[in-house]
């Protein structure tokens, strides 16, 4: 079993920054692949950003690349999603994932562990 905790969330105007982290607990000595998702009101859960078990290789969604960073601090059993130039669309729930294996999907189905969420809230 993996425990998730996110944080970092809060209420930010349009054009700022913030890092969400997720820090994991439990069988954290095997090999998982971690990401970001969100759901924003009304909407389905969607892929943020993916990152792979040994940080290596990450990926993003289109809507947010260029934009938000997602990283990994191995020894620390922490990932990162540092998040620039936020606007209004951003927000959302984000929550943290986690899969064993080397890499991320982008289909929430395929991960089990998740953590409780943070919320997002941009203002215009």
């Amino acid at each position: 079993q993996v425990q998730l905790v996110e944080s970092g969330g809060g209420l930010v105007q349009a054009g700022s920054s913030l890092r969400l982290n997720c820090v994991a607990s439990g069988r954290t000595s095997s090999a998982y692949a971690m990401a970001w998702f969100r759901q924003a009101p009304g909407k389905e859960r969607e892929f943020v950003a993916g990152i792979s078990w040994n940080g290596g290789t990450t990926y993003s969604a289109e809507s947010v690349k260029g934009r938000f960073t997602i990283s990994r601090a191995y020894a620390q059993n922490t990932v990162y999603l540092q998040m620039n130039k936020l606007n209004t669309e951003d927000t959302a729930v984000y929550y943290c994932a986690a899969v064993p294996g080397g890499w991320a999907p982008q289909r929430e189905t395929e991960y089990p562990y998740w953590g409780q969420g943070t919320q997002v809230t941009v203002s215009s």
